[in-house]
């Protein structure tokens, strides 16, 4: 008695028609803006440091933490394709 055993078809992502190039520049944008963001609250959170250096410990203090948030966001983004390519269905 023999078994016949099908493959289940699993086919990749296909983007719908004229969405592939849409897809890619909102993805090309929304990396920008993460990169933009991150420079601008990185020199920002730096600035809070220097500035709370002296008799302001709270400012520096919410700027050293901040930067950790910051470059935490960053980390997050910069493995954002790596984390949802793993988790595929």
């Amino acid at each position: 008695m023999s078994m016949f055993t099908a493959s289940v078809p699993d086919p990749g992502p296909v983007a719908p028609p004229g969405f592939a190039d849409l897809a890619s520049d909102l993805l090309g944008w929304l990396k920008w803006g993460v990169l933009v963001a991150g420079v601008l609250g990185i020199l920002i959170c730096a600035l809070m440091l220097i500035i709370g250096r002296r008799n302001r410990s709270a400012t520096a203090y919410e700027g050293l933490v901040g930067s950790a948030w910051v470059i935490g966001g960053l980390a997050l983004a910069s493995v954002a394709a790596l984390l949802v390519g793993a988790f595929q269905i």
